[in-house]
């Protein structure tokens, strides 16, 4: 017997019994993984798809936050604020997607059909209900929502885009509009539309486990960090484009005109400080504009004629050409029969005598067209090219025209009389203050610049102060006798636009009262364009500013309308900045002889 039970004890301890037992148990594992398999992928699949859904892997978008745009004292005019992202999980929300879908339309403002949709999306753990809502409704839905007994509606980062300073610079910096679930910010026009790429950044992405609806805490997990986008730095200044589109509104109104815009320049460095537009609209809410204000600049899309601030560009090159001086003399008739038609002044006169500063003083037509007929042939043409006409400015924002200079092929004598004092051709007025700031720069016409240092465009192309041109265009000498003659236009006794004088200053300048050609005529409407443009100090300019009004119903020109707009935006800018007077004395060149 006790034989027996030792060899039994020797049995059940054999290493041969335990190994073949070991393999009898891993094959029966094996069959069940592989019946397993065999039902996964062959007998019913679809009921494992689903099952997936609900334990697997959910991949969500992680925004990245916006750059800001700021004007030249880091002060914001577009920038981005906390805000929040609703979310639903389609598996959690399919069942009451009906209800849910409209508690969420009626909370949030979002179309009903597309969130029932997004609501019932198969194989979808993550859809997109609305974006960029302000943090504490975001947070009041989800919890309305938990508390209705609405699962699966989640909030996550998504910040706001957000115009501190309402209409302030909105036609140059532009808007986004209603964000798209998908893609997030829609930028529109201006500037957000042409460094949207520059702004927007690259959105990130997490990855992680769930089962049973749930984040499997020590799951798999991976997350592609959000690339937050750069900031725009602008040459405006915030402050001072506030006052300047207060003092456009304020004179478009009162001169009952349809519209207007105002350019302010650093004469030096070409910078732009301020492009104003009225009627403008609030960025926060483009799709509340006016019917009479859009949302491009009007600085930059509309083209107009110039009228006589053309003048200035005229005789500046002819006096750099060597064709005259600024004391050449001049015997005006009081009308000039040309080839096509005869030639009058905005004012009555006899056979008068006037020097070249004369003929810029009173803004005479006819002056200015024996003047030109000084220049060589296709020579007049030449310094408008150099002087910018014709062609963009460059300074990215969207909606910017070229204008129009008649092309050398189709340049007659009498497109050049016409020319000469600012008909026949058009402009933008940012284009239109560059040029008349080449005067105030010593001859040498500076790109301006609405970016500050150097921003690229979709396309690759680098913009901004960094990337600035310059070209001379007349000589220091013309330009100098030019500003003089320029002076005379605010003598009180001589000049046009005696309101266009700034106390204690010297004040170059130039008025405009062109004709306007009506869209559905093709000709002279009886409406018109009325401008002032200038610089001060005189002597030592530092800023450069142009003021144009659309068709003001109150009867008043260039001198009346935009001269004292002017006046004040000038003598604003100019205590904003503490420029001193020079303490010289104007110009005294004669008018007559």
């Amino acid at each position: 017997m006790r034989r027996t039970r030792s060899a039994r004890g020797a049995l059940r301890g054999s290493p041969h019994v335990r190994l073949r037992v070991g393999f009898v148990l891993i094959a029966m594992v094996l069959s069940v993984f592989g019946g397993r398999l065999v039902q996964l992928q062959g007998i019913d699949p679809g009921s494992y798809a689903a099952m997936a859904a609900a334990e697997g892997s959910v991949e969500v978008v992680l925004p990245a936050r916006r750059g800001d745009i700021l004007d030249r004292n880091g002060e914001p005019l577009a920038d981005s604020v906390d805000g929040l992202a609703v979310f639903a999980d389609p598996y959690m929300t399919a069942d009451k997607a009906p209800e849910i879908a409209t508690f969420l339309s009626r909370r949030l403002d979002v179309d009903y059909v597309t969130v029932l949709n997004r609501l019932r999306e198969e194989d979808s753990r993550f859809q997109y209900v609305a974006r960029q809502v302000p943090s504490t409704l975001a947070n009041d839905v989800v919890e309305e929502a938990r508390e209705l007994g609405y699962e699966g509606i989640d909030v996550q980062r998504d910040p706001v885009r957000e115009y501190p300073a309402g209409d302030v610079a909105a036609n140059v910096v532009g808007a986004v509009g209603t964000p798209d679930p998908e893609h997030g910010d829609q930028p529109l026009v201006g500037l957000e539309l042409a460094f949207d790429e520059w702004l927007a950044g690259a959105d990130g992405s997490a990855r992680y486990q769930v089962g049973g609806g749930n984040k499997l805490p020590l799951g798999e997990n991976l997350t592609v960090e959000p690339v937050d986008g750069q900031d725009l730095v602008t040459t405006l200044d915030r402050d001072l484009q506030w006052y300047v589109q207060r003092v456009l509104r304020q004179t478009v109104k009162s001169s009952g005109g349809e519209s207007g815009f105002a350019v302010v320049m650093d004469a030096p460095t070409g910078e732009v400080l301020a492009l104003a537009d009225y009627p403008t609209f609030d960025a926060n809410a483009p799709e509340d504009v006016d019917e009479k204000a859009i949302l491009v600049s009007r600085a930059l899309g509309d083209v107009y004629e110039p009228g006589s601030v053309a003048k200035v560009l005229t005789l500046s090159a002819l006096i750099d050409a060597g064709k005259v001086t600024s004391r050449t003399r001049l015997t005006v008739p009081p009308r000039l029969d040309r080839q096509d038609r005869p030639i009058g002044d905005w004012f009555d006169h006899g056979e008068i005598k006037l020097t070249l500063a004369g003929v810029l003083a009173k803004s005479s037509n006819i002056g200015t067209v024996l003047a030109a007929d000084n220049f060589d042939e296709g020579q007049f043409r030449d310094y408008l090219v150099d002087f910018g006409l014709g062609q963009r400015t460059g300074v990215a924002v969207p909606g910017e025209t070229a204008g129009l200079l008649p092309d050398g092929a189709l340049w007659t004598s009498q497109t050049q009389d016409r020319v000469a004092f600012g008909q026949s051709m058009s402009v933008n007025a940012l284009q239109m203050a560059a040029a008349v700031n080449t005067i105030a720069n010593g001859g040498v016409r500076v790109d301006p610049s609405v970016i500050q240092g150097t921003a690229e465009l979709a396309d690759g192309t680098e913009v901004g102060t960094d990337t600035t041109t310059r070209r001379r265009v007349v000589s220091e000498d013309a330009a100098q006798q030019t500003m003089k003659m320029m002076e005379r236009v605010i003598d009180p006794e001589d000049g046009v636009a005696p309101g266009a004088a700034v106390p204690g200053y010297r004040v170059a300048g130039k008025t405009g009262t062109a004709q306007r050609v009506g869209a559905e005529c093709g000709c002279y409407d009886g409406t018109f364009t009325v401008s002032f443009a200038g610089f001060a100090p005189a002597d030592d300019p530092r800023f450069t500013i142009y003021v144009v009004v659309q068709n003001p119903s109150n009867g008043g020109g260039g001198g009346s309308v935009a001269g004292p707009a002017f006046a004040k935006l000038m003598g604003y800018t100019l205590r904003r900045y503490g420029v001193p007077p020079t303490g010289t004395r104007p110009s005294q060149l004669p008018v007559e002889w």
